[in-house]
């Protein structure tokens, strides 16, 4: 007994650690039942990803073809070794030696040159895919309704393009072949080590189910920092994409500490679970060695005892050959195995990016299409709301039985106090929300009848907050619709005055436009909003603010442009100041989401209900300000 007690000292060891590994796996699985976080099985996720991947089955099983080829090298040279060891062992001649030599270079040579084709091959394919899993996601992320893209942070939104599929790409460019030819070396190992001896190869895999049971306990583990790791990645990109938009308002208020403070403390949370990761990984590759180790130290063991003692081991005679072979198959056995802790580490990353990015492409758009939806090639511009109701949160009802019409080529205005429901309604008109009771048609037709694409062609919106692009002024006001001349931009640009500055520029409309165009002033923007409105001929024109915050020289060129505007089709406007409506068709004020009031001016003054205490009270203030001058 005692001749095999360090045999049993090395059991007691890895023993040890397989219960302590698998007291911790408990621990974590009650944590994660108790979070409640989502968590994908690895075969959902693999079979959802495959699916990129099925396009490229040709090219995939080439490279398969020759990584078959390859994986000649690691099954065949140590058998070669084997015989090169029993040729000096004996009495040879140098002519047989070289030959020998020769067959093992051939077969290196041949691998080396399988590899290098196996990895251009998997890059292109990578890239490939990582291209079309991108526009899958960027189209999902533009088909989502506004209300599904306010709950969501633009930063988290740019990690799930960027990081997370570069994450995957490593998947498919090297972690999925790559594995897959480690368990083809494995296989073919045990093969070559079953036909060398039996015994010995029985030792090895005594080792395999510690190997398996480690592998199972770090994926667990793995998964779970490696989500750590997206999450605070995904914190720190939220964080920064927010406050260096508004990086201004942070050094005007002076609080660049506070803001240091808070990214630091991002950044942190996203150190501790980096370095999680890597404890994980340390503790797990370090496991596999050990077991490597002890492998080799059984086989001294046994093959050393069996040369030494000349006995066998279960019938099976050991010879030096046989121990030199089995010395560098178990080598060619652990290195995939101890390869694969580095590549699962890297998958259980990819599955990692990949459960975040399904999360996104598994949200359902709340505004769809209809199954028979229509598409409209023209409208004249008539809409009429029907008892509409309309909450942004279950039961806080911003909208409550909302009536009214608007003739085709009518100019209607919205007034009222902030949060009456102005803007709503004209988002509701888009389609940009779902209305929960009621009806709203455009020409008689519900507009849920409508495609999406074809009712918002038919519409032109001029909000407050004008949004331009980084680019030039052409580029913004065409937003890349092809087919129109500079001329109709031009004569775009002098319909709504915006001529007046756009040709005083150097550039003209090659003019570069920073991010977000805070290189052009509000009424700039405004009027260039006003230009790519028209350009594209709207039937319906809606205009949320439009006046606010700006100039009284470039307004005068505003409602110059908004009286031409008026000819071009119905136009629906949201104003606070009274006196930029007074030519309007109709009026109607709004109050906690229902129609108070509705009128031409002169009527709604005759009235001298709340639009009249309104507009006396802007007069009022008018006349306060004017004598203050």
């Amino acid at each position: 007994m005692t001749e095999y007690l360090p045999i049993l000292i090395v059991t007691a060891i890895i023993g040890a650690f397989a219960l302590a590994f698998l007291v911790a796996y408990g621990v974590l699985r009650r944590k994660q039942r108790k979070s409640g976080e989502r968590n994908m099985a690895d075969r959902e996720i693999i079979r959802r990803l495959l699916g990129y991947a099925k396009p490229f089955r040709k090219q995939f099983a080439l490279v398969f073809a020759v990584m078959v080829i390859s994986i000649a090298y690691d099954v065949a040279a140590p058998l070669l070794v084997g015989k090169i060891q029993g040729i000096i062992k004996g009495k040879f001649e140098l002519p047989q030696l070289y030959r020998m030599v020769g067959v093992y270079a051939a077969v290196l040579v041949v691998s080396v040159v399988c590899t290098y084709f196996q990895s251009m091959t998997l890059q292109r394919i990578g890239q490939k895919i990582l291209t079309r899993l991108r526009l899958d996601l960027f189209t999902h992320i533009e088909s989502l309704s506004h209300h599904q893209l306010n709950e969501i942070p633009v930063g988290k939104l740019v990690t799930r393009v960027c990081n997370d599929t570069n994450a995957i790409s490593m998947m498919f460019t090297n972690v999925l072949v790559t594995m897959l030819k480690n368990i083809l070396v494995i296989a073919g190992v045990l093969a070559g080590m079953l036909m060398l001896n039996y015994a010995l190869t029985l030792m090895v895999l005594c080792f395999v189910p510690f190997v398996v049971l480690f592998t199972v306990i770090f994926q667990k583990f793995s998964r779970k920092v490696h989500r750590d790791v997206t999450d605070a990645r995904t914190d720190v990109n939220t964080y920064l994409s927010e406050n260096l938009s508004g990086i201004k308002i942070t050094q005007i208020f002076n609080r660049e500490q506070q803001k240091l403070a808070d990214f630091l403390q991002r950044s942190r949370k996203l150190r501790r679970a980096k370095q999680s990761r890597i404890f994980v990984f340390g503790i797990f590759r370090p496991m596999v060695y050990m077991l490597f180790v002890s492998t080799n130290l059984c086989l001294f063991y046994f093959g050393a005892k069996g040369c030494i003692q000349d006995t066998t081991v279960l019938g099976q005679v050991i010879t030096s050959e046989i121990i030199v072979s089995f010395y560098m198959y178990i080598s060619k056995f652990f290195n995939p195995i101890q390869t694969l802790a580095e590549q699962f580490d890297t998958l259980q990353n990819s599955f990692a990016s990949a459960e975040k990015i399904f999360t996104i492409l598994d949200m359902e758009p709340e505004v769809v299409d209809e199954p028979d939806a229509m598409e409209l090639d023209e409208i004249r511009g008539e809409i009429e709301f029907k008892d509409v109701w309309f909450a942004y949160k279950p039961g806080e009802w911003v909208l409550k039985g909302v009536c009214f019409h608007v003739e085709p080529r009518q100019t209607v205005a919205f007034v009222g106090s902030t949060g009456s429901g102005k803007t709503t309604i004209l988002s509701l008109i888009c389609r940009n929300y779902d209305i929960q009771k009621g009806q709203i048609l455009i020409d008689g037709i519900d507009i849920r009848k409508i495609k999406i694409s074809s009712l918002r062609r038919h519409f032109g919106q001029m909000l407050q907050d004008v949004f331009l692009f980084s680019g030039d002024i052409r580029s913004n006001i065409l937003l890349r619709e092809e087919g129109i001349s500079d001329e109709q931009v031009w004569e775009a640009c002098r319909y709504v005055n915006a001529d007046s500055f756009v040709g005083k520029l150097e550039g003209g409309l090659d003019e570069v436009v920073r991010e977000r165009g805070n290189n052009f002033s509000a009424g700039q923007r405004q009027l260039l909003s006003f230009a790519r409105t028209i350009l594209h001929k709207p039937s319906v024109m809606i205009l949320d603010e439009a006046t606010a915050n700006i100039d009284t020289e470039t307004e005068i060129l505003i409602q110059d442009s908004l009286e031409k505007m008026k000819n071009i089709g119905t136009m629906l406007i949201v104003a606070h100041r009274l006196s930029t409506i007074q030519h309007a068709d109709k009026i109607i004020l709004l109050s906690h989401g229902q129609i108070l009031e509705e009128g031409t001016h002169q009527e709604l003054l005759r009235r001298k209900g709340r639009y009249y205490q309104l507009y006396m009270l802007q007069y009022e203030k008018q006349q306060l300000q004017s004598q203050g001058a």
